[in-house]
């Protein structure tokens, strides 16, 4: 039933990957369970320290022995240009009112990021099995380093002219991020705006640039979504929301309620810079809209400012105040033991080639 191509490159039995859910709702627990069932998962590293980076692939190693991905955010371009004070200063306010309601004083801790090189020497150090990256083309010389320690290689595209340079950068597997995707855009090569493309129309044309393996991520929860995936021509999926509402996910409590509430008409999610500077897709609420005509920083500023105000919210139960990465499929999240979830996922891939296989003339 499966195509081969990005199983045998992995390793795994089902090509079904765990997005790399950063910034908390990503946990080791997650991770090995996933690969337990025998899919990939992964940890999402791009916010945590080398030190903590470390810390989580070994509990991941310690709880599985079948490979896992680590992801990291890869800069692109030149770095963006300090806030003025000024500049600093309104964003600052902004934020403030809302800070005051969880109980936090009017002024941040707006602490830097860590280091992409300090994180990516300890992804080679640990030699994890698979290493993918967002947000930017990892050097040719990087990208040979990590397959001398034995990784799998997987870059992020959002266009085929994005696929086509990493490809050419030596990377084995592309992740076509179409835009009904959670979380951050995963553009390098221009304005994310102009990336903005639905599966249908992305995912066939990426297939047809590369010869490597190509996984599709955005806006697949079940079944129906991985049939017309591989349909389409992706050798595998990459699935995040879906995994949101696990018992193992590390989101807050008030996360996993609103991602399981969104059950309405319409799209629930907007693509917004309010939390991180980032444009990213996210559940609609209190904070997104009102930032949607407030001074915002750009990143890795602005996810400073909110940084703690999210950390509040979620201890609080506040999901006006957090950053509830969706995507457009929310609608079809289910609350599942992640094993139990990806067996269900084959399953009902399965049903869904075998029911188009006896319909066919």
């Amino acid at each position: 039933m499966w195509p081969t191509a990005l199983r045998e490159l992995c390793k795994i039995d089902h090509p079904i990957i765990l997005a790399p859910l950063a910034g908390g709702p990503g946990t080791p627990q997650l991770a090995a369970a996933v690969s337990e069932a025998g899919a990939l998962g992964s940890l999402g590293g791009g916010y945590l320290s080398p030190e903590a980076l470390r810390d989580e692939i070994r509990k991941v190693r310690a709880l599985t022995s079948r490979p896992f991905l680590v992801n990291l955010f890869v800069p692109s371009g030149p770095a963006p240009a300090t806030p003025s004070a000024d500049e600093t200063a309104r964003a600052t306010a902004f934020v403030a009112r809302f800070r005051a309601e969880v109980g936090l004083d009017a002024a941040p801790s707006l602490a830097t990021p860590p280091s992409f090189r300090d994180q990516l020497a300890v992804v080679l150090d640990e030699a994890v099995p698979v290493f993918s990256f967002t947000s930017g083309a990892l050097a040719p010389e990087d990208v040979q380093a990590l397959v001398g320690r034995g990784a799998v290689v997987i870059g992020t595209a959002t266009t085929p002219e994005e696929a086509r340079a990493l490809v050419t950068a030596g990377v084995q597997a592309i992740v076509a991020q179409s835009s009904e995707a959670a979380g951050h855009r995963g553009t390098f090569s221009g304005p994310p705006e102009h990336a903005l493309v639905g599966m249908m129309a992305l995912l066939p044309r990426i297939a047809d640039t590369v010869k490597v393996p190509v996984i599709a991520a955005g806006g697949i929860m079940d079944g129906r979504g991985i049939a017309a995936a591989l349909a389409l021509g992706a050798q595998g999926v990459q699935l995040g929301t879906a995994f949101l509402a696990c018992p193992e996910s590390g989101a807050s409590g008030a996360y996993k309620q609103a991602v399981l509430a969104a059950r309405g008409g319409g799209d629930p999610t907007v693509l917004t810079r309010a939390f991180s500077g980032r444009l990213a897709r996210a559940l609609g609420n209190r904070f997104s809209a009102e930032a949607a005509s407030a001074p915002l920083l750009p990143y890795p500023y602005q996810n400073a400012l909110t940084g703690e105000l999210r950390q509040a919210a979620a201890r609080a139960g506040r999901a006006d105040l957090l950053s509830l990465w969706a995507g457009q499929a929310v609608a079809l999240a289910r609350a599942r033991p992640a094993r139990v979830l990806v067996e269900e996922l084959v399953a009902e891939t399965r049903a869904v080639i075998e029911r188009l296989a006896k319909s066919a003339p």
